[in-house]
């Protein structure tokens, strides 16, 4: 930390917004979009890279985007209450098409779609900011959230099935996707982290 570039703390939270403004219009955008042409396949996935950034985007039923949407907000509402500098919004978006990469562990899910996974990665990219840099109550709100994080990584054990059907849904779930978003976000703020360091503690 002592040799990492200071995090720049102009308008902190803004970029942060930002990207949950973005990923919320690619989801009400994409939402008429032939699925076929956008969502995670792996087998289409190194000639159409476009799909590592627009599968976020891809929801199945009105209910899954509904849900997604909400949770758009509430993801929104943690960054900018955490005060999250540019570099680690910046880690979150490279974590946005990593998030897809992790995928390719499972060759059996043949496609996959929605934003949980990439709102995963923001969730984990934030407590793994407040957790380093943070002092007290933040350093505690930033553990105590990746430690629930990391069980609910465990309830859902993502190296099981590809898909699994859970009550209150109309779809089925990718556990894997939720894995591999917490990853990647949590790899990108680390690395956030270790580049640059906040220009206060408090």
């Amino acid at each position: 930390m002592a040799r990492g570039v200071r995090l720049n703390a102009t308008a902190p939270g803004r970029l942060w917004l930002a990207l949950c403004a973005a990923l919320a219009a690619s989801a009400l955008a994409l939402w008429w979009a032939p699925t076929a042409v956008v969502d995670w396949q792996p087998a289409q996935a190194w000639h159409e890279p476009w799909r590592w950034w627009t599968a976020a985007g891809v929801h199945w039923s009105e209910r899954h985007l509904a849900g997604n949407l909400a949770a758009v907000a509430m993801v929104a509402a943690y960054g900018w209450t955490a005060r999250v500098p540019g570099p680690v919004a910046g880690a979150w978006f490279v974590a946005w098409p990593l998030t897809h990469l992790g995928l390719l562990l499972q060759p059996a899910l043949a496609h996959y779609g929605g934003l949980s996974g990439v709102l995963h990665a923001g969730v984990a990219a934030v407590s793994f900011w407040l957790a380093w840099t943070g002092p007290g109550r933040r350093r505690v709100v930033g553990l105590l959230m990746l430690a629930g994080l990391a069980a609910k990584l465990l309830i859902e054990a993502p190296w099981g099935e590809p898909l699994r059907h859970s009550a209150g849904w109309d779809i089925a779930l990718a556990p894997l996707g939720h894995a591999t978003g917490s990853i990647a976000g949590l790899l990108c703020a680390a690395l956030a982290v270790a580049l640059w360091r906040p220009q206060s503690r408090g």
